[in-house]
């Protein structure tokens, strides 16, 4: 059979401030008392209630709110340490000072190590009160550091929350604007041609070699149209991502003369369309950075599905990504590629310090995956 709660108040004189609200763990009602009347000759005032095992324990904790913890180590059907796990299982940031007869060493530091804030040896008493206040002191510091951290974290959580809606408006935004670009300056860049045309073959020899002249400009205009075009929103992707990561590895190989080469092991990859895009930008940026700082002559990506996860790795025979290389300023690309891609559940792994380049990302593309590799598990 349990024992009730034993609840004692002790009317100490409040110096000024409330009295203290301590839970004490103890099965001797001498030492209790003792106890008690240490804290008040120490200037301590409480308000205590003597528990003396686990389902007492809990009760207490679930009945009110308290200031601190003293607890004796050996009790008939209970321990500090097993009070110490309650108590701290609960997430309670409470002051946790162990008063025994007995306690080794070995015992005192685990305790110390588990969370507990002090030990002291019944009948040495004298520095209780130091010890409490020092504990009580502790304590309101995790208490602040923790509500730092947690403002912090939530803070960090409005800002992806912005960064992950400004991408979202980007992508929109550069989707209409390509779909305007292609439907108005296109069609009049094409009804341009036909007039130039007409011109070049019922016009006299001057006005023909003019309008050749202008038929060469527009031909360069559509070039220019169609890589902003290509820069606003990839149109190879409508034919998938395995085609578009095709054709951008050709214009890269046409414009860089580095041999780079795309290996994957399906030919069609149905995916969402930001997972496409996110796969797209990675691969994009990632052979810009090849073309101006690896001095790479050869470059190559592998496009890999196993089951429910995706990835891609780019690597290349260039300098490699020195230690620092992310942190500098204005090293915005990479971060950027890192959010974006955070944003479809996935990461990127850059290592930095080897002899060659390489950037590895890593998408799950199912809630299933997503917990699997988060809990470390093979994909």
């Amino acid at each position: 059979m349990h024992p009730t709660i034993s609840v004692e108040q002790a009317a100490f004189g409040s110096r000024g401030s409330d009295p203290l609200r301590l839970l004490v763990i103890e099965d001797s009602e001498l030492d209790y008392e003792l106890l008690l009347r240490e804290l008040h000759r120490q200037g301590l005032p409480a308000q205590a209630t003597r528990v003396e095992d686990a389902r007492a324990l809990q009760v207490a904790l679930e009945t009110r709110p308290w200031d601190a913890v003293i607890s004796d180590h050996h009790l008939p059907r209970f321990s500090s340490t097993a009070a110490l796990e309650i108590i701290r299982s609960k997430g309670l940031n409470l002051p946790f000072i162990i008063v025994s007869g007995a306690i080794g060493e070995d015992v005192a530091v685990a305790a110390m190590q588990a969370g507990a804030d002090d030990y002291l040896i019944k009948g040495r008493l004298a520095r209780l009160g130091l010890a409490l206040r020092n504990a009580l002191s502790a304590a309101a510091l995790r208490a602040e550091r923790m509500q730092s951290r947690q403002a912090l974290a939530a803070s960090e959580q409005r800002l992806r929350e912005l960064n992950d809606h400004l991408q979202q408006a980007v992508e929109a935004e550069r989707a209409a604007i390509a779909r305007d670009v292609h439907d108005d300056i296109g069609g009049m860049l094409t009804a341009l041609r036909f007039d130039l045309s007409w011109i070049e073959r019922q016009g006299t020899d001057p006005i023909r070699a003019r309008a050749q002249q202008g038929l060469e400009t527009l031909n360069q205009a559509v070039d220019a149209v169609q890589r902003i075009l290509r820069d606003l929103r990839p149109p190879a992707l409508d034919a998938g991502l395995v085609a578009a990561l095709e054709f951008l590895v050709e214009q890269f190989r046409r414009r860089t003369g580095i041999d780079v080469q795309l290996a994957s092991n399906r030919d069609q990859i149905e995916v969402s369309e930001r997972i496409a895009i996110a796969v797209y930008r990675v691969a994009q940026e990632s052979l810009t950075n090849i073309a101006k700082h690896s001095g790479a002559g050869q470059a190559r990506l592998d496009l890999m599905v196993n089951a429910d996860v995706l990835s891609l790795e780019i690597s290349d025979d260039g300098r490699g990504i020195a230690e620092g290389d992310l942190d500098k300023d204005g090293s915005f690309g990479l971060r950027g590629l890192t959010e974006r891609v955070r944003q479809v559940n996935g990461w990127i792994e850059i290592p930095t310090g080897v002899p060659r380049g390489m950037v590895m990302l890593t998408i799950p593309l199912t809630d299933q995956a997503a917990v699997r590799l988060a809990s470390g598990e093979e994909a």
